[in-house]
Protein backbone atom coordinates (compact mmCIF):
# COMPACT_ATOMS: atom_id res chain seq x y z
CA UNK A 1 0.00 0.00 0.00
CA UNK A 2 0.95 3.60 -0.27
CA UNK A 3 1.04 5.73 2.83
CA UNK A 4 -2.68 6.20 3.28
CA UNK A 5 -3.52 6.40 6.98
CA UNK A 6 -0.23 8.10 7.80
CA UNK A 7 0.00 10.97 5.31
CA UNK A 8 -0.80 14.52 6.31
CA UNK A 9 -3.10 15.14 3.34
CA UNK A 10 -1.52 15.45 -0.09
CA UNK A 11 -2.22 16.68 -3.59
CA UNK A 12 -4.61 13.84 -4.34
CA UNK A 13 -6.62 14.30 -1.15
CA UNK A 14 -10.09 15.84 -1.08
CA UNK A 15 -12.73 16.11 1.59
CA UNK A 16 -15.57 13.62 1.76
CA UNK A 17 -17.95 16.59 1.91
CA UNK A 18 -16.68 17.64 -1.53
CA UNK A 19 -17.73 14.26 -2.90
CA UNK A 20 -21.26 14.53 -1.52
CA UNK A 21 -21.97 18.14 -2.40
CA UNK A 22 -20.41 19.73 0.70
CA UNK A 23 -23.25 18.43 2.84
CA UNK A 24 -21.97 18.52 6.45
CA UNK A 25 -24.84 16.30 7.55
CA UNK A 26 -23.98 13.49 5.12
CA UNK A 27 -23.25 10.17 6.82
CA UNK A 28 -19.57 9.47 7.41
CA UNK A 29 -17.68 6.34 8.43
CA UNK A 30 -18.33 5.41 12.07
CA UNK A 31 -15.79 5.93 14.83
CA UNK A 32 -15.61 2.17 15.41
CA UNK A 33 -15.96 -0.70 12.92
CA UNK A 34 -16.29 -4.38 13.76
CA UNK A 35 -13.82 -6.16 11.47
CA UNK A 36 -14.31 -9.71 12.79
CA UNK A 37 -11.09 -10.73 14.56
CA UNK A 38 -10.16 -7.08 15.14
CA UNK A 39 -11.77 -3.77 15.97
CA UNK A 40 -11.10 -0.66 13.92
CA UNK A 41 -11.41 2.50 15.95
CA UNK A 42 -10.21 6.07 15.78
CA UNK A 43 -6.88 6.82 17.40
CA UNK A 44 -6.98 8.78 20.64
CA UNK A 45 -4.28 10.68 22.49
CA UNK A 46 -4.13 7.84 25.02
CA UNK A 47 -2.86 5.49 22.29
CA UNK A 48 0.36 7.41 21.66
CA UNK A 49 2.71 5.33 23.83
CA UNK A 50 1.36 1.98 22.63
CA UNK A 51 1.45 3.22 19.03
CA UNK A 52 5.07 4.24 19.44
CA UNK A 53 5.91 0.76 20.71
CA UNK A 54 4.07 -0.87 17.79
CA UNK A 55 5.72 1.33 15.16
CA UNK A 56 9.19 1.07 16.70
CA UNK A 57 9.09 -2.72 16.90
CA UNK A 58 7.83 -2.90 13.30
CA UNK A 59 10.24 -0.38 11.81
CA UNK A 60 12.49 -2.78 9.84
CA UNK A 61 9.35 -4.49 8.51
CA UNK A 62 7.68 -1.22 7.46
CA UNK A 63 10.65 0.82 6.21
CA UNK A 64 10.87 -0.81 2.73
CA UNK A 65 7.30 0.20 1.88
CA UNK A 66 6.24 3.15 4.04
CA UNK A 67 7.71 6.61 3.44
CA UNK A 68 6.78 7.64 6.95
CA UNK A 69 8.85 4.76 8.34
CA UNK A 70 12.05 6.30 6.97
CA UNK A 71 12.18 8.47 10.08
CA UNK A 72 12.86 7.02 13.50
CA UNK A 73 9.65 7.01 15.54
CA UNK A 74 9.32 9.23 18.59
CA UNK A 75 6.57 9.79 21.09
CA UNK A 76 6.20 13.39 19.91
CA UNK A 77 5.81 12.23 16.30
CA UNK A 78 3.17 9.64 17.18
CA UNK A 79 1.26 12.16 19.31
CA UNK A 80 1.38 14.62 16.42
CA UNK A 81 0.13 11.94 14.02
CA UNK A 82 -2.79 11.14 16.31
CA UNK A 83 -3.69 14.82 16.64
CA UNK A 84 -3.55 15.14 12.85
CA UNK A 85 -5.74 12.04 12.44
CA UNK A 86 -8.35 13.51 14.77
CA UNK A 87 -8.48 16.73 12.74
CA UNK A 88 -8.54 14.86 9.43
CA UNK A 89 -11.44 12.68 10.58
CA UNK A 90 -13.44 15.72 11.63
CA UNK A 91 -12.84 17.68 8.42
CA UNK A 92 -13.35 14.62 6.22
CA UNK A 93 -9.95 14.59 4.49
CA UNK A 94 -8.99 11.18 5.83
CA UNK A 95 -10.65 8.60 8.06
CA UNK A 96 -7.90 6.91 10.05
CA UNK A 97 -8.24 3.92 12.38
CA UNK A 98 -6.10 1.80 14.61
CA UNK A 99 -6.45 -1.97 14.34
CA UNK A 100 -6.94 -3.61 17.76
CA UNK A 101 -7.39 -7.16 19.00
CA UNK A 102 -10.14 -7.81 21.60
CA UNK A 103 -7.61 -7.31 24.42
CA UNK A 104 -6.66 -3.88 23.09
CA UNK A 105 -3.35 -4.81 21.45
CA UNK A 106 -2.42 -2.61 18.48
CA UNK A 107 -1.86 -4.79 15.41
CA UNK A 108 -1.72 -2.08 12.75
CA UNK A 109 -3.42 0.91 11.23
CA UNK A 110 -5.70 1.57 8.30
CA UNK A 111 -7.85 4.24 6.77
CA UNK A 112 -9.97 5.69 3.98
CA UNK A 113 -9.01 8.70 1.89
CA UNK A 114 -11.17 10.67 -0.56
CA UNK A 115 -9.63 11.69 -3.87
CA UNK A 116 -10.32 14.97 -5.60
CA UNK A 117 -12.70 14.66 -8.52
CA UNK A 118 -13.66 11.04 -7.91
CA UNK A 119 -16.61 9.34 -6.21
CA UNK A 120 -14.11 6.96 -4.68
CA UNK A 121 -12.32 6.25 -1.44
CA UNK A 122 -8.84 4.70 -1.23
CA UNK A 123 -7.97 2.15 1.44
CA UNK A 124 -4.57 1.92 3.08
CA UNK A 125 -3.22 -0.39 5.80
CA UNK A 126 -0.12 -1.48 7.65
CA UNK A 127 0.34 -4.41 10.02
CA UNK A 128 2.55 -4.77 13.10
CA UNK A 129 5.54 -7.00 12.33
CA UNK A 130 4.58 -9.34 15.17
CA UNK A 131 1.05 -9.87 13.87
CA UNK A 132 1.48 -10.59 10.16
CA UNK A 133 -0.03 -13.59 8.35
CA UNK A 134 -3.09 -13.64 10.58
CA UNK A 135 -5.49 -12.06 8.10
CA UNK A 136 -5.70 -8.71 9.88
CA UNK A 137 -5.04 -6.58 6.79
CA UNK A 138 -7.63 -8.54 4.85
CA UNK A 139 -10.16 -8.22 7.68
CA UNK A 140 -9.58 -4.48 7.92
CA UNK A 141 -9.76 -3.94 4.16
CA UNK A 142 -12.93 -6.01 3.89
CA UNK A 143 -14.63 -4.00 6.64
CA UNK A 144 -13.48 -0.68 5.17
CA UNK A 145 -14.64 -1.71 1.69
CA UNK A 146 -18.13 -2.49 2.98
CA UNK A 147 -18.19 0.73 4.99
CA UNK A 148 -17.05 2.86 2.07
CA UNK A 149 -19.48 1.42 -0.47
CA UNK A 150 -22.37 2.00 1.95
CA UNK A 151 -21.66 5.74 2.05
CA UNK A 152 -23.65 8.12 -0.18
CA UNK A 153 -21.76 9.36 -3.21
CA UNK A 154 -19.18 6.56 -3.20
CA UNK A 155 -19.24 4.37 -6.32
CA UNK A 156 -15.93 2.53 -5.94
CA UNK A 157 -13.03 1.77 -3.63
CA UNK A 158 -9.37 1.48 -4.59
CA UNK A 159 -6.25 -0.02 -3.07
CA UNK A 160 -2.88 1.17 -4.37
CA UNK A 161 0.42 -0.66 -3.94
CA UNK A 162 3.81 -0.77 -5.58
CA UNK A 163 4.29 -3.53 -8.16
CA UNK A 164 7.06 -4.98 -6.00
CA UNK A 165 4.82 -5.32 -2.95
CA UNK A 166 3.26 -8.71 -3.62
CA UNK A 167 2.18 -9.17 0.00
CA UNK A 168 0.11 -6.00 -0.05
CA UNK A 169 -1.34 -6.87 -3.47
CA UNK A 170 -2.61 -10.19 -2.15
CA UNK A 171 -5.18 -8.34 -0.01
CA UNK A 172 -7.26 -6.74 -2.79
CA UNK A 173 -6.91 -9.87 -4.89
CA UNK A 174 -8.28 -11.95 -2.03
CA UNK A 175 -11.23 -9.57 -1.60
CA UNK A 176 -12.32 -9.67 -5.24
CA UNK A 177 -10.83 -6.37 -6.38
CA UNK A 178 -9.67 -6.28 -10.00
CA UNK A 179 -6.39 -4.84 -11.18
CA UNK A 180 -7.61 -1.79 -13.07
CA UNK A 181 -4.30 -0.32 -14.21
CA UNK A 182 -0.61 0.11 -13.52
CA UNK A 183 0.57 3.71 -13.49
CA UNK A 184 3.99 5.29 -13.28
CA UNK A 185 4.78 6.76 -9.88
CA UNK A 186 7.81 8.02 -8.04
CA UNK A 187 9.73 5.83 -5.65
CA UNK A 188 9.12 6.95 -2.07
CA UNK A 189 10.49 4.01 -0.05
CA UNK A 190 13.48 1.65 -0.44
CA UNK A 191 11.53 -1.47 -1.43
CA UNK A 192 9.50 0.15 -4.18
CA UNK A 193 10.04 -0.36 -7.91
CA UNK A 194 8.05 2.74 -8.90
CA UNK A 195 5.01 1.63 -10.95
CA UNK A 196 1.80 1.55 -8.94
CA UNK A 197 -0.89 -1.12 -9.12
CA UNK A 198 -4.39 0.32 -8.80
CA UNK A 199 -6.92 -2.25 -7.63
CA UNK A 200 -10.62 -1.36 -7.76
CA UNK A 201 -13.97 -2.69 -6.63
CA UNK A 202 -17.30 -1.11 -7.49
CA UNK A 203 -20.52 -1.04 -5.54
Amino acid sequence: MRAVARNRGGPRAASYAALVGSDPSAPRPPDRIDAGPILLRRWTAEDATALLEAVASSHPHLRPWMPWALEEPTLDAEAAFIAWSERAFEDGTEFVYGMFTPDGTIVGGCGLRPHAGAAMLEIGYWVHAGHTRRGYATAAARALTETALALPGIASVEIHCDVANSVSASVPRRLGYRLDRVVEDRITAPGEAGPLMVWIIEG
